[in-house]
């Protein structure tokens, strides 16, 4: 499943949307900056005239994340299956642990998240942000790879027999 976009989302130079991601700017606008990933299984959504996403340059949106009404700074990597809720902000050079909860309009400093709720559990420096920001140059190469490589960009399809079968 390719990834959707619907409605008012406006994505930067080099990005990437990954399969079944699913961008939905259908009761408020989408902002993306540039060199960000939307990893495979990840939402980003709003909630009608009361939040908006807007994500910053060179951020990594983890498998299976939900970013909802949320603002995410530049340098950050937002961990797989992490959620950010409404008008919640994430800091510059900032990393959100897989699986972390990050409330309704929390206001987060530079640092490392964890848990749920989540919490502080490092200082952001800038190693942290040159961490997040390498996770996303990652993606880039990943992205070239695969424009590179894959002509056919369809999904992996299976036949009757249980043998790929490259369509």
């Amino acid at each position: 499943m390719l990834g959707a976009i619907i409605g008012d989302v406006v994505i930067g130079d080099d990005c990437s949307i990954w399969y079944g991601a699913v961008l939905r700017g259908d009761v408020n606008p989408i902002r993306i900056g540039e060199r960000v990933n939307i990893q495979d299984g990840a939402v980003l959504h709003t909630l009608h005239r009361k939040s908006v996403v807007e994500i910053g340059n060179d951020v990594s949106v983890g498998h299976n994340a939900i970013v909802h009404g949320a603002t995410v700074g530049n340098n950050v990597l937002v961990g797989m299956g992490s959620i950010l809720m409404d008008n919640a902000t994430i800091a510059d050079n900032s990393i959100i642990a897989a699986g972390a909860v990050v409330l309704t309009g929390a206001q987060l400093d530079s640092g490392v998240y964890a848990g749920i709720p989540a919490k502080k559990v490092k200082e952001g420096t800038a190693e942290t942000g040159a961490a997040a920001k390498k996770n996303a140059e990652g993606y880039m190469k990943y992205k070239e790879w695969f424009l590179n490589n894959y002509e056919d960009a369809s999904p992996a399809v299976y036949n009757n027999n249980n043998q790929f079968d490259n369509q």
